[in-house]
């Protein structure tokens, strides 16, 4: 069956222009292009796509917070929930350390965590359509379907399909791991970001059941409202539940007893000198910009994925840079800050995102064994 999939055709139902080619720098990308770059976690539940396009718009936070996790594996589940809220990091990020597999996942490559963050802040409407497209063509190979870890439902809006999951159970949650080339084929433009997934010969498999009553020492579940943050696919918006920040003593969230949803807004603060690529998004975030090797301007911010460019500017004197509040021996000028800012401008995932010379377009990002992308 592995090798059937191989010689399926890429997903179909793409909008007739930009289809097959790559996107212009500072453009908006193509259709295909979106799905390569969600594909990884396009059949995530819901509530966790949701807070994984919010928390990709602030990759050096997403960094910091990976290495922290595993300065403290030692400690359990509740000590790290309870101590991960006291730092300044957003809490779209603080929320991620419930699902430590999905943590490592977003760290393997940061320049692929950047590039989704900067396309879902100017193409938010296009990614989460993307990741309905990818759904939706899994569902059609009998890939997607509901299982005993996940509940797969598609309703129809104004004609539309809409594809949902949800967790079965929502007190242990289950991330499914799989390998994009076994559920979609080859892309039918480009390459799959570089990671670790699964041989092709695994199949789709599951990370290690995730109780959420060990990190918030007894958890309400859809009771309560469920997880914090919830995609409206249709309005090509995420909302954010206040009732859900406020119970569990997150930060910035459901201040004064706030309760109900609000749309969820990007917060410039928490993006820490990253810059943002597109025409226009500096504008919009707080002008930004991004310099050569050579310490050149561009007019235009290149492909996040191209080599010898993407130092992060850094912003001394910005509120939220110097003023994060960090305590002990970590302080925004070294420990984990210094380390989030490392790993942005030298991961090796920065290589070009373009159409690959081989299948896959990345050596070893395919690789046949059972490796899994969970933590180092």
């Amino acid at each position: 069956m592995a090798v059937l999939f191989l010689l399926c055709a890429g997903v179909s139902g793409y909008p007739a222009q930009s289809a097959t080619a790559p996107s212009q720098p500072g453009g908006p990308l193509p259709p295909r292009q979106l799905d390569n770059l969600v594909a990884p976690i396009a059949l995530y539940p819901d509530p966790l796509v949701a807070e994984i396009l919010a928390a990709s718009t602030y990759p050096v936070e997403i960094a910091e917070e990976e290495q922290w996790v595993r300065d403290h594996s030692h400690w359990k589940p509740s000590k790290l929930m309870d101590n991960v809220k006291k730092q300044n990091w957003d809490p779209s990020v603080q929320g991620l350390v419930a699902f430590p597999d999905v943590l490592g996942l977003l760290t393997q490559n940061m320049g692929w965590t950047t590039q989704l963050g900067n396309a879902f802040l100017g193409q938010q409407m296009d990614v989460m359509q993307a990741v309905q497209r990818m759904r939706a063509a899994a569902e059609s190979k009998g890939i997607l379907h509901s299982t005993p870890q996940e509940t797969v439902a598609t309703q129809n809006q104004n004609g539309q399909p809409e594809i949902t999951i949800e967790p079965a159970n929502p007190d242990v949650w289950y991330v499914p791991n799989y390998n994009p080339a076994y559920v979609w084929g080859p892309p039918a433009w480009g390459a799959y970001p570089p990671l670790l997934y699964p041989g092709i010969d695994i199949g789709l498999g599951w990370y290690p059941g995730v109780d959420l009553g060990l990190y918030f020492g007894g958890w309400g579940g859809w009771g309560w409202g469920g997880w914090g943050w919830s995609p409206n696919w249709y309005g090509g918006r995420i909302f954010t539940d206040h009732s859900f920040f406020h119970r569990y003593g997150f930060r910035d969230f459901g201040e004064g007893g706030m309760l109900g949803n609000s749309e969820w807004m990007h917060n410039p603060e928490h993006r820490l000198g990253v810059p943002y690529a597109g025409r226009g998004m500096p504008g919009r975030f707080g002008g930004n910009t991004v310099f050569d090797a050579r310490g050149s301007r561009f007019a235009d911010p290149p492909q996040p994925f191209g080599r010898g460019v993407w130092p992060p500017e850094e912003r001394f004197g910005r509120p939220g840079f110097e003023q994060r509040g960090w305590t002990g021996n970590h302080s925004v000028f070294g420990g984990y800050h210094n380390g989030g800012m490392a790993r942005i401008q030298s991961d090796r995932g920065f290589s070009s995102m373009g159409a690959g010379r081989r299948f896959g377009g990345f050596g070893g990002a395919m690789g046949g064994g059972a490796r899994s992308a969970g933590r180092r």
